[in-house]
């Protein structure tokens, strides 16, 4: 079953710059950012007030109220991207032979810090508290009404979760457990501890802009939302008459083993990953046409992607952006979002710019796509996604 080949046969997306994967793709292309000041809660203990939310999402318009009252934001954001992903696939998941993966960096931890401020001002705790508050509770209340009933697991690997979700569902239907997969990831985080403790670590923008590589970026801003696809073995595909959105040539994880917040300076276990995740594709480095980097506008990652960039592949200008210009930070919801990111330049021949980028940083030696250089044929290409912990991740989709 190793040389299983794995096909996406649906996606879905809820985004700051779009709901749904057309308008999400199309608010990339046009340049638009989702990032302004932050909505619908008191800021005041919040030391960066702009962030990248989900604006305009209505919950009521994409579920049942039951569904609205049982799932937090985080939860709703992936499962309603599940439902597009699962809808553009046209797969019955009720089968013991379909499985799902949920990935998410901090689950409900909005829900925890609220609980806990709640039980400390004397208020009684809800019953739903845990399961709104756990991560694997969105793949199991979408497995409950869509009567999935293979594997279920959810991946908690910081910002690589969404990546690494994928990486296992793939793994799973090659071990032969399933034959198609769901696999879906949402974040939503903002709340004042997690803004303090991301301002302390010197993360955070402290202008609130997002500019991945450029000379005057300042840290990355927090996102919200989800991402979802749907794999299927070829055979399993074939079967059914799946159209086939793009292929998942490999996966690839690998640990920096340096730091729990910082990257390794020198990119070694990113460019190990991407390396990796080359070479079980069968590819070389000249193979790939695009790569979605991870890019989250710190100073230090930024340049550690880039050392790793360079140590794969060299001297050779192959195209590099960053949607989180754009997006924000999505976290683990990044990490599937960005994969259909770029299925969409495979799809279309365009890759998404760089948005927020005006001069780029001299450290940052890398291709980077502007509006102007954006349409290129992409036949394969590539997504990162590291994290804290040194988690890394690389994702690789072919055209079919």
């Amino acid at each position: 079953m190793k040389d299983t080949r794995i096909y996406i046969t649906g996606m879905g997306a809820v985004t700051p710059v779009g709901v749904g994967v057309d308008t999400y793709w199309d608010g990339l292309l046009s340049g638009k950012c989702g990032i302004g000041e932050i909505e619908g809660m008191d800021t005041e203990a919040f030391p960066v007030k702009r962030a990248a939310q989900v604006r305009g999402f209505e919950p009521k318009d994409h579920l049942p109220n039951r569904l609205v009252m049982d799932l937090e934001p985080y939860m709703q954001f992936a499962y309603v991207s599940a439902i597009e992903a699962l809808t553009e696939s046209g797969l019955d998941p009720k089968s013991d032979r379909v499985g799902i993966v949920m990935g998410t960096a901090l689950a409900g931890v909005t829900t925890m810090c609220a609980t806990g401020a709640a039980v400390a001002a004397g208020k009684r705790v809800s019953p739903k508290f845990l399961t709104k508050a756990m991560g694997n509770i969105t793949a199991a209340q979408f497995a409950i009404n869509y009567g999935v009933k293979g594997p279920s697991m959810t991946v908690t690997t910081a910002c690589s979760s969404g990546g690494d979700a994928i990486s296992l569902a793939s793994l799973l239907i090659r071990s032969g457990q399933a034959d198609a997969m769901i696999v879906m990831a949402g974040e939503s985080i903002l709340c004042a501890p997690v803004i303090q403790c991301l301002t302390k670590t010197g993360a955070l923008s402290k202008t609130g802009e997002s500019r991945p590589f450029a000379l005057n970026r300042s840290g990355f801003v927090l996102g919200e939302g989800g991402g979802a696809v749907i794999l299927e073995s070829e055979e399993h595909a074939k079967a059914r008459g799946a159209k086939i959105c793009a292929e998942l040539l490999s996966c690839s994880n690998t640990n920096d083993a340096f730091n729990p917040v910082s990257p390794d300076p020198e990119g070694e276990g990113a460019a190990r990953c991407v390396d990796l995740a080359i070479k079980a594709a069968g590819l070389s480095p000249d193979d790939v046409d695009y790569i979605n980097a991870h890019g989250t506008a710190t100073h230090a990652g930024d340049i550690a992607e880039t050392l790793a960039v360079r140590q794969v592949f060299g001297d050779r200008p192959v195209f590099v952006s960053s949607t989180k210009g754009a997006t924000g930070h999505m976290m683990g919801a990044g990490g599937i979002t960005e994969v259909i990111a770029c299925i969409k330049a495979i799809k279309t021949g365009i890759m998404p710019p760089n948005t927020g980028l005006t001069e780029k940083d001299p450290e940052c030696g890398l291709n980077i796509v502007t509006p102007e250089n954006s349409r290129h044929e992409v036949k394969i290409a590539m997504s990162n996604a590291f994290g804290f912990g040194g988690q890394n991740s690389c994702v690789i989709v072919g055209k079919v």
